[in-house]
């Protein structure tokens, strides 16, 4: 976990992207000079590399060397109330290099020390775009001097701490993996005939037609990238890569001066393949309206009691808990227990780690994560690729049989249940590869229709003589719905430490008055103890399973925890979770979250409709 370390350091933040179809064999006759450049200077760190430390008899050396290398094209397109903020189209090539010293037991990876500087010229940076092979090798070879030496210096603190302990872990630092050889021909991008910056024009106007929404965002972000990977092991990989998102936030204030947020997404595995126009400015529409109803619903009152989630929300809520849940690395090593508490309480340490055979779900669910899936119900999922980010081969995982753990989510760093890969190391733009979901599907063999689910829900509800019970149709994800970074960080502060225990952001909520079937929206409520164990012994389960395409974030701290599954396209990694409604028998949900704010003195223009 060497850029973990670096807890001030260079944070890099892009997608990485669904891989195409695998084609094996060697480079076909192109420009691209980039993975013979990566072999050559491969076989000089393999046998030349070296550093002589003193009352050392033997020189060290590397056991393991890697390579990654990401060629990177991208339009990103942002408009606002019909008006274009921005736009660009870059390339740009980054490299990463990184070197484990010691053995397969016992390495220098995964350690967090208090190391915060590492210099100027480090082991990741950008590259020269033209694919020049003799530039490409300069910038390897320093590159790869710096993360040796890094490894060395890491490896020292790291033995040094544990020889203080009173009991080492017997689990391995890394697992061993078989090369694999996959070589696709480059990829010319393909940006259609259709123009981006008239359709952001015409979409983003669409919420003319809400003059109370303060701001808003819609961006177009459309990626093509081709990745390389290299070891020392044998492993060879070019692969391409292509996605594209539609992601739109939006801003206004209830009357009594609490902000309200809303945002609306959608992702495709090619920018050919976004929705055109008018389906996009139906759904802004839609979310639009739903945030004028937030800011005249009234605010939520503390509650417990039954909870349905739609299966929109429930496969949101399943990314949040079932995301840290189903990962069976074992965390980092750090010399600070402050860090260690940091990384439990934002739900970074597995609830199923140590529990295969046991009991986590009802006996009717099963619970399973298919890398291989490409759609459900017609519905194209995201989360797909054929090798992961280590150069491991993806594999289908059968996560929870029966109710019970029978598998968890593994990258090459071994948990106390496994100690090989089973092709889940996932990474965003050249991070540290983690066990991460790509598409998990929870389904049951006890299912209700969505009428006898309700039917259920209500009856419950009278059965406890409450005035009303809360239905959530949709969660919230502050990375999109919250348009200044300022805004993110007081939630998280208010939020994170709450995540790994079961704090939930529900944002479209309704009360249903049992007597009468009546529905009123409220708003800003949290739901506190949803983690894990809250879903042992779910009430019911709907046959409605819907398709829910997102993105986890990747950023350093987030990858894996509770807040994982709030991400954006900029800086996540795409994932699909296939669930159906939920029915809760009691949750616990507290009022009105958010601060007032000074409201405009002035109404607010007027703005003349969409063309």
């Amino acid at each position: 976990m060497r850029r973990t370390v670096r807890m001030a350091g260079l944070i890099l933040l892009l997608v990485s992207m669904r891989s195409g179809a695998a084609a094996a064999g060697q480079v076909p006759q192109d420009s691209d000079h980039t993975l013979q450049a990566m072999r050559d200077e491969m076989a000089r760190a393999k046998t030349r590399l070296e550093l002589k430390i003193p009352n050392i008899d033997l020189p060290v050396r590397p056991y393991y060397v890697e390579y990654r290398l990401l060629d990177l094209e991208l339009r990103e397109v942002v408009a606002e109330f019909g008006t274009i903020l921005s736009s660009t189209h870059t390339r740009n090539r980054f490299m990463d290099v990184e070197a484990r010293v010691g053995s397969y037991r016992l390495d220098s990876s995964n350690f967090v020390s208090d190391d915060a500087f590492r210099g100027f010229i480090g082991p990741t940076g950008s590259v020269g775009i033209d694919r020049d092979y003799d530039s490409l090798r300069q910038d390897l070879w320093i590159a790869t001097d710096q993360a040796f030496k890094e490894a060395v210096e890491t490896y020292s603190r790291k033995q040094a701490y544990l020889s203080s302990l009173a009991r080492q872990s017997d689990i391995d630092d890394f697992s061993k993996a078989d090369p694999v050889q996959l070589i696709e021909p480059l990829e010319t991008p393909d940006w259609t005939n259709r123009n981006w910056e008239q359709e952001a024009r015409e979409t983003s106007a669409t919420l003319r037609a809400f003059s109370e929404i303060h701001e808003s965002r819609v961006t177009y972000y459309l990626v093509y990238a081709t990745q390389y990977l290299l070891t020392s092991e044998g492993t060879e990989i070019r692969k391409n890569r292509h996605f594209a998102a539609i992601e739109a936030g939006m801003g206004t204030f209830a009357n009594d001066g609490v902000p309200q947020n809303h945002f609306y997404a959608t992702y495709a595995t090619r920018p050919a393949d976004l929705p055109g126009v008018d389906a996009v400015r139906k759904g802004l529409n839609v979310t639009g309206t739903e945030l004028m109803a937030l800011r005249a619903a009234p605010p939520a009152q503390d509650y417990t009691g039954p909870v349905l989630f739609e299966a929109r929300a429930a496969a949101s809520v399943l990314a949040q808990v079932l995301g840290p849940a189903a990962n069976g690395a074992r965390p980092p090593i750090s010399f600070s227990p402050v860090m260690e508490q940091l990384l439990g309480n934002l739900g970074g340490k597995s609830d199923w780690v140590g529990r295969l055979g046991a009991r986590v779900l009802p006996t009717s669910v099963s619970v399973v994560d298919d890398p291989g899936a490409k759609d459900f119900n017609r519905t194209p999922l995201i989360g797909g690729y054929a090798v992961d980010d280590e150069g491991v081969r993806a594999q289908k995982v059968a996560l929870v049989e029966n109710g019970n753990v029978k598998g968890e989510l593994m990258s090459r760093r071994p948990g106390p249940d496994s100690n090989q890969s089973n092709g889940h190391g996932r990474a965003a733009f050249l991070n540290d590869a983690k066990p991460t979901m790509s598409n998990l599907f929870f389904t049951s063999a006890e299912t209700l229709s969505p009428a006898e689910l309700k039917k259920k829900f209500l009856d419950t509800c009278r059965a406890e003589k409450l005035a009303y019970c809360l239905v959530v149709r949709e969660m919230d994800n502050p990375a999109l719905s919250l348009l200044h970074q300022e805004d993110f960080s007081e939630l998280l502060a208010s939020y994170g430490g709450g995540a790994g225990t079961g704090d939930r952001l529900p944002l479209v909520v309704y009360r249903v008055y049992p007597e009468t079937g009546r529905e009123e929206m409220i708003r800003g409520s949290r739901i506190i103890g949803l983690n894990s164990r809250a879903l042992r012994n779910l009430a019911g389960i709907g046959n409605d399973s819907f398709a829910f395409n997102y993105m986890q974030s990747q950023d350093n701290g987030f990858a894996g925890t509770a807040l994982g599954a709030f991400g954006s396209a900029r800086s996540g990694l795409p994932a699909s979770v296939v669930a159906p409604s939920l029915l809760f028998e009691e949750l616990e949900v507290r009022g009105a979250r958010g601060e007032a704010k000074r409201l405009p003195l002035l109404p607010p223009p007027p703005m003349s409709p969409a063309k």
